[in-house]
């Protein structure tokens, strides 16, 4: 992992149990190996068994304690029995991340009513249905949840407008949870990433050399990496932010403060040619 995950005592999730939906790959994975890092156990989650035998060997071999349930975070009755099951075989939940999410270029007239409704439900209804689910275990435990949130929640982007719903969504709850679930010793807190290398979502919105010119609008001059989002997770989950409660931490190199315009002109350029979502 990144240097700066060992600034940190090795030991500081031991005995700690983290719940990673969409954790078979991408930043979710990189939270994932950020918790590993520091000694936590791990629940991962997703839709796909064969990511997530892949992650979870890839974690074993850092010696992390790993268990893995496929199971899709819109069904709110599988992901419960799936929540239910790694609280069972770890002994506790601390730390809930909500990072499963949809996404794809598509401008607003062209989308199919499914294709919208497919990201709102991963992003939105999937994130409520993982915090609800693990809402006794957080209160036992006195948990932290971290949802995956984006830039999108705050400002417009073009082609985006089914994630900017979702993801505002996202923020609003994550908002309402911190206000009515702090009385049970439950923080909630979300983490915006601005594009990060290597990820699925760079290579759908930013395909060839539009990631290089994304780059050039970023003040720290890169795009992220998962290990800058684990550190983000890391620290909102760790004791320094025990006072920390309804937040939206931006994590994208101030890559967001110039506004959507030159991102919009990106993505706009980048999705001629793409197919519509459905």
């Amino acid at each position: 992992m990144d240097s700066a995950l060992d600034l940190l005592p090795s030991d500081l999730f031991a005995g700690r149990t983290v719940f990673v939906t969409g954790g078979g790959s991408g930043i979710n994975f990189g939270i994932a190996q950020g918790f590993a890092h520091l000694g936590a156990d791990l629940a991962l989650c997703g839709r796909s068994a064969e990511r997530l035998d892949a992650a979870r060997r890839a974690l074993v071999a850092t010696s992390a304690n790993v268990h893995t349930v496929a199971a899709d975070v819109r069904d709110a009755s599988a992901l419960a029995t799936a929540m239910e099951g790694a609280v069972d075989r770890l002994g506790r939940l601390d730390v809930l991340v909500c990072g499963a999410a949809g996404n794809f270029p598509a401008a607003a007239e062209r989308i199919s009513p499914n294709g919208f409704r497919s990201v709102v439900d991963i992003d939105l209804n999937g994130t409520f249905h993982a915090c609800h689910a693990a809402f006794p275990a957080l209160q036992a435990s006195g948990g932290s949840i971290i949802a995956i949130s984006a830039h999108q929640a705050q400002v417009p982007y073009a082609g985006q407008a089914h994630v900017c719903a979702a993801k505002a969504g996202v923020d609003q709850l994550v908002r309402t949870l911190a206000l009515e679930w702090g009385r049970h010793g439950i923080r909630a807190n979300a983490v915006a990433p601005g594009p990060v290398n290597g990820t699925e979502g760079v290579r759908r919105l930013l395909p060839g050399d539009h990631a290089e010119r994304a780059r050039k609008l970023v003040p720290l001059g890169r795009l992220a990496e998962t290990s800058d989002i684990a550190a983000a997770c890391v620290f909102l989950a760790s004791p320094l932010a025990a006072f920390i409660n309804g937040v939206v931490l931006d994590v994208d190199g101030g890559g967001g403060l110039g506004g959507s315009g030159p991102w919009n002109a990106l993505v706009a350029c980048a999705m001629q040619g793409n197919s519509d979502g459905d």
